[in-house]
């Protein structure tokens, strides 16, 4: 995490100081887990479903260069690159088992990227009907409070 990174941190932890959290958890990117334990001083549980979308071959390059096949670069080009359900589908399924063991009884803090983050925001919001769940996504150094009810990809219990 280079110098700016370290700053947004330590500002996203003069934001939520108010805030007791029972629990952190983070993508195990090194970048992530540094912003969760930086902003709460506490240890981030990673978690690989909280990961960032897999680029395949495409992540070594610049954005610029990149043959883009919607929101996501062309998979017929770069080896390698996540199914974007089985993307949605593995951080969904981390909300269902949080969502089943933890529900509005503490505090927990989501470290990830603005992938993961957006797909944090459909769990809760909706898959939109343009498929851009990263209208939802948290910037750098910023955060968003969601409360379990009954979000539209709940399981019934």
């Amino acid at each position: 995490m280079n110098e700016i990174g370290i700053k947004q941190a330590e500002q996203l932890g003069v934001l939520l100081q108010s805030i007791k959290f029972d629990y952190v958890f983070s993508s195990p990117q090194t970048r992530a887990i540094q912003t969760a334990e930086i902003a709460t001083t506490i240890k981030a549980i990673p978690d690989p479903r909280l990961d960032v979308f897999d680029l395949g071959e495409a992540d070594t390059l610049k954005k610029h260069d990149v043959q883009m096949n919607g929101m996501i670069p062309d998979p017929t080009i770069y080896k390698g690159i996540e199914d974007i359900h089985s993307f949605v589908a593995r951080v969904f399924h981390f909300m269902q088992e949080f969502e089943s063991n933890y529900n509005n009884e503490c505090n927990i803090l989501l470290s990830g990227h603005r992938c993961t983050t957006g797909c944090i925001g459909a769990y809760f919001e909706g898959i939109p009907k343009d498929n851009n769940i990263l209208q939802f996504s948290s910037t750098n150094g910023e955060y968003k409070i969601y409360t379990f009810q009954s979000s539209p990809y709940t399981e019934s219990k």
